[in-house]
């Protein structure tokens, strides 16, 4: 199994970088619930650190819950990791779709992020696929299978997909007959069959095939 590595950061901290914003994102292919990024500000302290703890951090698709939720703790409690997370609802994502969600999310919080930088900062945004982010005035580059390949983009990842999972376990409580504390509002068989009996909760996306034949 290949790791995400910090060869991509390096040489960008060796070309005179001063900070890699690296951003991700998790639940596109949900039936409900919002799309979550997660945009990380890797400085040259943090890259450097050496953190054992963190050494088998890889993909979120990679890991188990408990391990997600372990590296989250560790990389959360960390001075030198800044982060910040964004989110498009579905209403959002109806009206515009869910990749110009995705984008818009992601706009969002590399801009809060940009808030703490110094205007002159020499700064680059790694974004996980193919594109590029449309509208954003910042150096970019963006590498296809980016959150198994570097790691500042895996750390996006986690973070995104602990937050995004959080908000769902939350959803369950509020919309009991979906178990969306189970499945996150992916398209399993049980979420299915728990939606052609019930019909669409008011987080369901109305816009994607299996909700709009219901509706």
């Amino acid at each position: 199994m290949r790791l995400p590595y910090k060869n991509e950061e390096r040489k960008l901290f060796k070309e005179k970088y001063k900070y890699i914003v690296a951003v991700d994102e998790v639940g596109m292919g949900c039936l409900a619930g919002p799309v979550v990024v997660c945009a990380v500000l890797i400085t040259k302290n943090f890259l450097d650190k050496r953190n054992k703890k963190l050494y088998w951090l890889r993909d979120s698709k990679q890991l188990l819950p408990r391990q997600r939720e372990n590296y989250f703790k560790i990389l959360t409690n960390d001075k030198n990791f800044i982060w910040t997370v964004s989110y498009c609802y579905p209403k959002t994502i109806d009206k515009i779709n869910i990749y110009q969600a995705a984008r818009k999310a992601m706009r969002r919080a590399i801009k809060k992020l940009l808030n703490r930088l110094k205007p002159d900062s020499k700064t680059i945004v790694l974004v996980d696929g193919k594109n590029k982010i449309k509208g954003l005035n910042l150096e970019q580059k963006a590498i296809v299978k980016g959150d198994r390949r570097v790691f500042s983009i895996a750390c996006a990842s986690l973070v995104a997909k602990v937050t995004r999972d959080k908000m769902m376990i939350r959803y369950g409580k509020k919309f009991q007959d979906y178990g969306f504390e189970k499945h996150k509002g992916y398209g399993t068989k049980g979420h299915q069959i728990q939606l052609n009996k019930f019909g669409p909760s008011k987080i369901h996306r109305k816009s994607f095939a299996p909700v709009a034949k219901l509706i």
